[in-house]
């Protein structure tokens, strides 16, 4: 692989299923085993409920789109050949939202509710990342 020059995620251990999930292909969301709400980001307790009692579940990775912004200024170094370059927030069909990108360039099309689908970009050794694109 070459050298990967955008801002990789933190080693944050809250997030290193999430990540160890991405690496296999594999997408999750942290899911509470008292009263089985499904949350991202994730933490040391449920949000609905405040349960202890956390753990990773496999989502399918179908998703529709909320919003979306194509940002025209590169903000880290590594943008700088990808500008403009689009960011995306989806609704996962399990209900928690995810802040990515798209797989590819934006659809032509963009509306509020386009159904996507995740794919996983190998960035680094270390790191695969989810992104989206169009659900056929």
């Amino acid at each position: 692989m070459s050298a990967y020059r955008k801002p990789l995620p933190s080693d944050d251990p809250l997030l290193a299923p999430f990540w160890e999930n991405a690496k296999a292909h594999r997408l999750s969301v942290q899911c509470c085993r008292a009263c089985r709400d499904r949350h991202f980001p994730p933490g040391p307790v449920c949000p609905k409920c405040l349960s202890e009692d956390q753990e990773w579940e496999t989502v399918s990775g179908r998703a529709a789109l909320v919003s979306w912004v194509r940002f025209h200024r590169a903000y880290w170094d590594g943008f700088v050949g990808d500008v403009p370059y689009d960011v995306c927030l989806v609704a996962l069909e399990e209900g928690p939202l995810l802040l990515s990108n798209f797989s590819g360039p934006m659809p032509e099309d963009p509306r509020a509710g386009l159904p996507l689908e995740v794919v996983f970009d190998d960035v680094t050794d270390a790191f695969t990342l989810p992104k989206f694109k169009v659900a056929p």
